[in-house]
């Protein structure tokens, strides 16, 4: 199974993860979304709190091609290069792609720090619970940084409900 964690914290920040979302097909299948999570910045700084949420996705996109197609979504949201750990409307990371473990100049899978983040395995187990580390064998569920407290913003389904999120309504098809 392919999971893909999504941060934002400029802008409306659950539009911008639901948009992500949307974003992602017709190349990319969402199957599951987490509930939608609030936290501070990773690196400590005096940034506005992310929302957070993970997603388990079917693709045929190998990695390499998924980190680009990522990359698109995150362009055509605004994201633009800026120094590391920056504010930005979105950010997709491929958290785990099925059992692959890979380390390229532009790619690390699992991403280099699932297991210290809570914000990406709270998310995650929302999913799956039963998730374990590809290279190690660990069970995600034990890891210390799993039961790390997160403020819920929305439960399951958030991201369907435009309104919510501050999307405009999708059209009536006929």
């Amino acid at each position: 199974m392919i999971y893909l964690a999504l941060g934002s914290n400029l802008g409306n920040r659950a539009a911008n993860i639901a948009l992500a979302l949307r974003m992602l097909g017709p190349l990319v299948r969402v199957e599951a979304v987490s509930r939608l999570y609030q936290s501070p910045a990773a690196d400590g700084s005096d940034q506005p709190d992310y929302y957070n949420a993970a997603c388990r996705v079917v693709t045929g996109l190998g990695p390499d091609l998924l980190l680009a197609h990522v990359k698109r979504v995150e362009h055509m949201i605004g994201r633009r290069p800026s120094p590391r750990w920056s504010a930005r409307p979105i950010d997709i990371d491929i958290a785990l792609y099925n059992d692959v473990v890979l380390e390229t100049e532009s790619l690390t899978i699992p991403h280099p720090r699932l297991t210290e983040r809570p914000f990406v395995l709270r998310p995650l187990f929302d999913i799956d619970r039963g998730l374990t580390h590809p290279a190690t064998g660990q069970r995600l569920a034990d890891l210390p940084a799993a039961s790390q407290p997160l403020m819920l913003v929305a439960d399951t389904g958030w991201w369907r409900d435009a309104r919510a999120v501050g999307l405009p309504a999708p059209m009536p098809t006929a």
